[in-house]
This record gives C-alpha cells, structure tokens and sequence, in this order.
C-alpha cells in the first residue's frame, strides 16, 4: 500500500473517494432518519422509492456519461459531480414532501452516476501492473468499508448532540473535500473509442457483457448483491425502530456491523485472489451472502440483537468478497478502448438490479412483512447464484492449451510454431481470436 500511495495520481484520487465516501455515509443515516421523519411506519416504503429513484438514475445516466467519457476531460467529470452533489445534499434538510426527497435524490445520484465509473475507469489507466491494480481494489473495496463503518459510527456520535439534518452539512464538506483534490489532479486522458455514432458508443459496453460468459456471469452475481444488500440498505431502520426497539445511534450502529463485514471482506480478498481464481472467491462470497439471507429470515421469527448483528455482518461480508474481484475481471475481459464503456455498462447493469430490489423489499415489507420480503430476496440471490456458475464455466478459468493460424496476429507473438499451427496456452479471454472455445459446449 505504501508503494501504491508514493503515485501522487493514485494517492489523490483515492483520497478523494475516501472523503467523498465518509459524506455519502452520513447522507445514507441523515436520509434514513428524514424518510422515517416524513413517513414514520412507512419510511421503509420511502427509503425504497428513494432508492429505487437512485437506481433508475444510474441506469439512465451511467451509459450516456461512458459514451462520453473518451470524449470529455475526466478530470472535468470528477469535479463537476462532485459540486453538483454538493449543492443537492445542502437542498435535502428543507425537504419538507416525500415527492421534494424524490426529485433531489434523481439529480444527486445522476451526477454520482458520472462521478463513480469515471474513477473506476481512470485506475486501470494510473496503475497498468495487475498486481498494483488488484491492490487498488482492495484499498477501494477497504475505503468502502470504512466508509460504512465509520460514517454511521460518527453519524451515531453527532446525533448525540445535534439534529440529523445537520448531517448534510458533513455529506456537502465531503464532496467539496473530494472535488479540490480532484482538481490538483492530473489524470490520464482516456484511450479514444474509434466509435463516431453516439448510438455504438451507447451500447458498446452491454455488447460487449453480451458476447463475454466471465461478464455475463458478473450479472448473476449483482442479483445476488442486490439482493442480499437491500436488506441492510432498506430495513434497517424498520427493524431497528419496528422490530427491535432501537434509537437512531442503533441504526447507524446496525449498519457499521454491516461495514465491519465488508472490511472484513476487504482485509481477506487479496489473499484469497492470490490462492483462488475470482471466480471461486465470488462464488465464496454468494454463499456467504445467501446464508446471511437465511438469518434474515429467522430474524423476522425471533428478533434478537445478536442474530440482527450476524446477520448484518454476514451481508457486509459476503457481498464484499462478491465486489472485490469484479474491477479484474471487467479489465481482463476488454479492450483499453472498450474499457470506460465496459466500466459505465457494469455500473448500470448492476444497478438495474438494485433497481429490482430496493423497491421490492421496501413495499412488500410494507405490506406484507419481513418475512414475505425476505424470502422474495432469497429466491432472487440464488437464482444469480446459479446463473452465474452456469454462465462463466470453471473450464473457462484455467490455462487452455489451443492452436492459431497465421491470422491471429501479433496474439501469436510468444506462441510455438508447430506443423498444425501456433500453439500456446493461458486463459480463454473471449474475443474474436478464441470465439470457438468460448462457445457452448
């Protein structure tokens, strides 16, 4: 890590994601506790249109800003996301509708649909070396769970004194915080898609997952993400207030166990891509994440505080080793050119997932109850599961020994010449040079 933070590029874009993180997470536990304000039993209801507003944005925003991103400075995109948040979350405390928390929410999360993929894009470019990269992730993967620790940790600590809507002022430093360190930034610019119709650069990254069984997988494990995640994200103040009898500090205090696992996720997944492929570490922390699933169920028959922390914690847990080794597997599955439209593709599809989700546990909670919504969610994170192990077979993820013909081009540079052919082996990435081993058996 220390090397990692000598790259001065490198050292303040992860700085400015660290404090641009810590002001998301007091956004979260401030937007929480204003549903609940504005709605009381049904804040669960809110927070899930909230959120599901915040999904659609993504969707909808995140493959307009990747057509784009070879095309606008990228630093301009950081800083300017940065502001506009900024100026949103100081609007929030004055909301005094549902509908005014609604609109604010689509503009926030539409500029942090430009701000999150651009910089997931940009470190590739910052660190070529795998090794340094797969480092990132974890400082990324890690920075993320600080941010979901200790951001309702402080949020728990300032409520002791102060209202809850003070907690934007904190969300609106972090993003102003982020975008100055973004401005003394010099950051590469982006490889130019030789794409010149906005439509092909649109739809270039879903094409590109379309036709790539390691990237079609990585949606199967989003479901299980979105999933297993909608139940911190959304009930938990419900089940802390509802279910459990708990305070506002309990609510922040339920959802640092949730960062605790993901940390905990961060620490142990640079070892584990070290000994196991990710599809293996992915697949390691579905399960994970499942399970914890089917505590959540149990909790909603017997409430207890030890089950809601393990359960929290399994959640954080598994869907952090499900996250972590994604940044790999999307770079090691495209092109340089293809990457920010790959990275932006990603950032929507998955987020089209939680846009199934948030709302789902949000109003069938509502409605019908913990139980009922939970096991909607259970059904819906083992149908992913599933698919992903179908979609991204182990064959795919070992050394493949195969043959070229002349044509392969400079692919052959290293490879053996033989009398059928060039021969070499590594692992099966699709492209149009191994479309037969990639194909269906």
């Amino acid at each position: 890590m220390r090397a990692l933070l000598r790259n001065r590029t490198y050292s303040r874009l992860f700085a400015a994601q660290l404090v641009s993180l810590v002001g998301t997470g007091l956004a979260t536990v401030a937007l929480g506790l204003l549903a609940y304000d504005l709605a009381g039993g049904s804040a669960g209801a809110v927070l899930g249109t909230a959120l599901a507003v915040k999904m659609a944005a993504y969707v909808v925003v995140s493959p307009v800003v990747g057509a784009w991103a070879d095309r606008v400075p990228r630093r301009t995109l950081l800083v300017g996301a940065n502001v506009v948040r900024g100026l949103v979350v100081l609007t929030l405390p004055f909301a005094t509708q549902v509908w005014h928390v609604y609109v604010l929410v689509a503009v926030l999360q539409s500029a942090a649909a430009a701000f999150t993929p651009t910089f997931q894009s940009v470190l590739p470019d910052v660190l070529p070396d795998d090794r340094e990269y797969t480092k990132a992730l974890s400082a990324s993967q890690f920075a993320v769970a600080a941010e979901n620790t200790l951001s309702p940790l402080l949020a728990a600590a300032a409520l002791t004194f102060m209202a809850f809507d003070a907690l934007f002022v904190g969300t609106a430093v972090g993003f102003a915080v982020s975008a100055a360190l973004a401005v003394r930034t010099m950051i590469p610019a982006a490889h130019r898609s030789g794409r010149s119709r906005f439509s092909d650069r649109l739809s270039a990254g879903v094409r590109v997952f379309g036709r790539v069984p390691a990237l079609r997988a990585v949606l199967g494990f989003d479901l299980v993400v979105s999933a297993a995640g909608a139940i911190a994200l959304v009930s938990t103040v419900n089940v802390v207030r509802d279910l459990l009898g708990g305070g506002g500090s309990a609510v922040a205090g339920l959802l640092a166990v949730s960062g605790a696992g993901t940390a905990a996720a961060a620490v142990a997944a640079g070892p584990l891509l070290r000994r196991l492929h990710e599809r293996a570490v992915m697949l390691v922390g579905a399960a994970t994440a499942l399970a914890a699933v089917g505590g959540a169920l149990a909790l909603a028959a017997a409430p207890g505080w030890a089950l809601a922390c393990a359960v929290w914690g399994g959640i954080g847990l598994g869907t952090g080793l499900v996250l972590m080794p994604v940044g790999r597997v999307l770079r090691r599955s495209c092109t340089a050119r293809d990457r920010p439209a790959v990275f932006a593709a990603q950032f929507s599809l998955s987020h089209a997932c939680w846009l199934l989700t948030y709302p789902l546990t949000g109003w069938l909670a509502t409605a019908a109850g913990f139980g009922v919504a939970w096991s909607a969610l259970l059904g819906i994170g083992l149908a992913g599961a599933a698919a992903a192990a179908l979609l991204w077979p182990r064959r795919l993820t070992r050394p493949v020994p195969h043959l070229h013909d002349d044509s392969a081009g400079s692919h052959i540079e290293r490879a053996e010449r033989t009398a059928r052919g060039w021969t070499h082996s590594h692992e099966i990435v699709p492209d149009r040079h191994h479309r037969a081993l990639t194909a269906a058996p």
